[in-house]
């Protein structure tokens, strides 16, 4: 719940002017500096979109596209038909993930926690497909959320195959490293991890997981662990909150 909810008239009167450059960058810089003095605290609600542009004078386009730029900084967390809250007081440092090695995939979860939700059969047609069974047999399932920084910001789901999945129980998974809890445990070297990254929207379940806002970004990245005689081990779907994760990676020019 909101501590309060922000006055317009605590801003120093200004007159927006297409002149001095696009109005809603104008209307950006007034509201990004009372929050970032503290005026408009962390947990406050912002005034209704309709109140914003009527004491500006401008239209609920420029508004929204203003609003839309603070929650992309991580200022504010827009929310469906309600006013937008303070989320920072600064932008929050983003986190970028190199995608070239199990080493940086280790790196990506440094100092970070996992949690876990359930270790359990569950039916997935799409597992089932990647490990070769029937749409209807069920692959185990443990669900986890990865917890960095002090906020849980990423929706870890893995998947395996029964005959590795057996061997397995909830107490195993005692790594961040699911893929490092498999080798320690099972004793198999994993060999290497095809990769997939998607954009998807939250739901219902995954917004209340990372604390976000329902059809706010994801960004979703598939790994399928394979083991050194090329069997697929660990399905692994990890879903970040796009306001603090982006992924780089590098690429060689191998054009002659």
């Amino acid at each position: 719940m909101s501590k309060r909810t922000v006055s317009l008239e605590s801003l120093p009167a200004r007159q927006l002017s297409r002149s001095n450059g696009p109005l809603y960058r104008q209307l950006g810089e007034i509201l990004r500096a009372p929050i970032a003095d503290g005026k408009f605290p962390v947990g406050a609600s912002l005034p209704k979109e309709a109140e914003i542009a009527e004491w500006f004078g401008i239209s609920l386009i420029t508004v929204r596209q203003a609003l839309r730029e603070l929650a992309a900084e991580g200022l504010i967390r827009k929310r469906s038909a309600k006013p937008a809250v303070v989320a920072a007081q600064a932008p929050p440092m983003r986190h970028a993930w190199n995608l070239r090695s199990f080493g940086d995939i280790a790196a990506a979860t440094e100092n970070a926690e996992l949690v876990i939700r359930s270790y359990r059969r569950e039916k997935s047609p799409e597992a089932a497909e990647i490990f070769g069974l029937a749409a209807s047999e069920r692959c185990y399932c443990l669900r986890a959320v990865l917890i960095a920084r002090g906020r849980a910001d990423t929706q870890v789901t893995t998947y395996f195959p029964p005959e590795i999945g057996m061997r397995l129980t909830r107490g195993n998974f005692d790594d961040v490293l699911i893929f490092r809890s498999v080798q320690k445990h099972l004793g198999l070297r994993l060999a290497a991890a095809a990769i997939t990254v998607k954009a998807e929207v939250a739901d219902a379940d995954l917004a209340a997981d990372l604390d976000c806002s329902e059809g706010e970004a994801v960004l979703t990245v598939e790994m399928l662990y394979r083991s050194v005689d090329q069997q697929p081990i660990e399905f692994t779907i990890a879903r970040h909150r796009a306001d603090v994760y982006t992924l780089t990676y590098d690429a060689p020019n191998d054009i002659p």
